[in-house]
């Protein structure tokens, strides 16, 4: 009996309609001359996603296909293939099965690849089919920081006994041990991937570390669970937190110098079922501070927020939830406002910028410095400008107001979704209306999306449906309308992103926003009144910047939210 036929690629593609039977004639005669894959044509001739391409060849194949960003990695894998061979013949190691080892490959059919794969592992090798982009990036998350490190890792691993452990006795051999040589290693490449966070996150038999970049998390490395103790000891150590207490969280702080830049950390442990997570926060203090252009803020934006910074006394509030930036934006404010002629002083949890002439104070709530005991004192020191890193109570959210209505400016933060619900949040915490009508000047919202690297990016298809749902959100469209979406290159890490930019709503107090504060008016409808002021939503700030090729609409889509209309 015959065996059956392979279906060609390209008659799979065109029969699922993901091309036309003219592009594949011209994708063959494309081939022909470069003498390239099939599936990398297409790509490169923009016909076809490098998706639709491995679903495709799994289809011919009859191969599973494996999402690599949420793929589970074992370790043991890992350890049979040399980093060397695996970035060589561009595979990833991912599990053991019956005495096989699993590897995603872009190409399956590269059977010289899976022998060299199969002789350095010394077993039998299965093959998935992986996104050609994504495998790039999955090596760097198995290997993590290279050979490098996984040498330190296995020093660790077979020297697992109590001189690696939490413990008094044990803190100053830690010093000089591997765990200090794998804790530099990790601090160094958050720094060289641009991370923002370093998550140091124990399961049930590894310990995942993962990388904050540009706002979304990365797995970078496993590590066996026996790193886990030292590596947890010597960030304690660092930040000067208990090392014997495991059973509360504790939070500190450290600095060090990494290539003669002098990067703040802070650090904050708790306990999970699988022992102490830990979390620490990296603030490059030789970085200068943005402005609002930096910021991403546009000229409209820009200028209508300035008119509220420019004001002599009220409150300014700052919304978005954690790590939208907020406190950046403050101090670009401050940077700004700052002369000789003026007096600023800061109260903050924790001090992260320091601006020259700007007088800091560090809350201390063991000492009994708080938000509110050192704002009121502040206000004593005769400021005309005061910075307020959080209203995080009403006695804090009073006594800011009351500085602001006797002839200062209060620049503030406060954890809202939006600018109009900032105002109906301080109602919630008991503030009068008439107070919040009187003092608040204005309410800045924002979120931070990531930028499309400009080096990859690639022009978007976009759909008729698509033109006119962003033309309802775009009050004047441009003619010719046109979007990129993330690609992939070594300058980005394959991720097709590089930094972030925000996105701002700034709503002004005038008069009908204040009659409407005064009357208990919901959230919503402050919302809508905003937008017959002038007041540009997140959403809408978030797709001209996607119009501009800055950020993909998913992007936009992702860090924003449209309240469902009432039926």
């Amino acid at each position: 009996m015959t065996k059956p036929q392979r279906r060609r690629i390209g008659d799979i593609l065109v029969d699922s309609g993901v091309i036309t039977p003219e592009q594949l004639t011209k994708a063959l005669e494309w081939q022909r001359r470069t003498r390239d894959r099939l599936g990398r044509v297409l790509v490169e001739l923009d016909m076809a996603s490098e998706r639709q391409i491995a679903d495709a060849l799994a289809e011919q194949l009859g191969l599973p296909i494996v999402n690599l960003p949420g793929a589970r990695i074992e370790p043991e894998a890992v350890r049979l293939v040399p980093e060397a061979v695996a970035r060589k013949r561009r595979t990833v190691p991912l599990s053991l099965e019956a005495g096989f080892l699993v590897v995603a490959m872009a190409d399956p059919l590269d059977i010289f690849a899976l022998d060299d794969v199969g002789i350095a592992a010394r077993r039998p090798v299965k093959a998935v089919v992986a996104v050609e982009s994504e495998i790039q990036t999955a090596i760097e998350r198995a290997y993590g920081m290279g050979s490098a490190a996984q040498a330190v890792i296995g020093e660790i691993a077979d020297e697992a006994d109590e001189a690696n452990r939490a413990g008094p006795a044990t803190a100053k051999e830690t010093e000089d041990g591997p765990v200090v040589r794998l804790v530099n290693m990790l601090i160094a490449q958050a720094l060289k991937d641009r991370a923002s966070d370093i998550h140091v996150e124990p399961a049930e038999e590894e310990v995942h570390v993962r990388f904050r970049i540009d706002g979304v998390m990365q797995t970078v490395m496993n590590v066996p669970k026996t790193v886990h103790p030292g590596l947890l000891t010597r960030l304690k150590v660092l930040s000067r937190l208990n090392i014997a207490e495991k059973r509360l969280p504790q939070d500190g702080a450290f600095e060090m110098a990494v290539d003669g830049r002098a990067i703040d950390f802070r650090v904050a442990t708790i306990p999970t079922i699988h022992g102490e997570r830990a979390a620490l926060r990296l603030l490059d203090k030789g970085k200068g501070i943005l402005t609002l252009e930096d910021l991403g803020m546009d000229p409209p934006t820009r200028q209508r927020y300035s008119s509220l910074a420019g004001q002599p006394y009220g409150i300014i509030l700052v919304s978005g939830p954690t790590g939208s930036g907020k406190t950046t934006t403050l101090v670009s404010t401050l940077a700004q406002l700052n002369s000789a002629e003026k007096n600023i002083m800061t109260i903050e949890d924790p001090v992260e910028y320091q601006l020259p002439g700007v007088s800091h104070i560090q809350v201390n709530p063991r000492a009994g410095l708080t938000f509110a005991t050192g704002l009121r004192s502040i206000v004593r020191q005769d400021p005309d400008i005061v910075m307020v890193g959080e209203i995080r109570d009403v006695e804090t959210a009073e006594i800011a107001i009351h500085a602001s209505l006797t002839g200062h400016l209060v620049l503030t933060t406060i954890h809202t979704n939006d600018a109009p619900a900032a105002l109906t949040r301080l109602q919630d915490m008991g503030i009068e209306p008439y107070l919040i009508a009187s003092a608040v000047i204005g309410v800045v919202s924002q979120r931070l999306v990531r930028k499309l690297c400009p080096h990859c990016r690639q022009p978007d298809v976009i759909p008729p449906d698509v033109t006119e749902w962003l033309g309802t959100i775009v009050k004047e469209l441009p003619k010719e309308v046109k979007l990129f979406r993330p690609g992939g290159c070594p300058r980005c890490k394959d991720s097709g992103y590089l930094g972030r930019t925000g996105i701002f709503e700034v709503l002004t107090m005038t008069e009908a926003i204040r009659k409407l504060v005064l009357s208990h008016t919901s959230a919503a409808e402050l919302a809508e009144a905003a937008s017959r002021e002038g007041m540009a939503t997140m959403r809408m700030d978030g797709m001209l910047k996607a119009l501009q090729g800055l950020t993909p609409v998913e992007e936009v889509l992702r860090v924003t939210r449209v309240e469902e209309p009432n039926a």
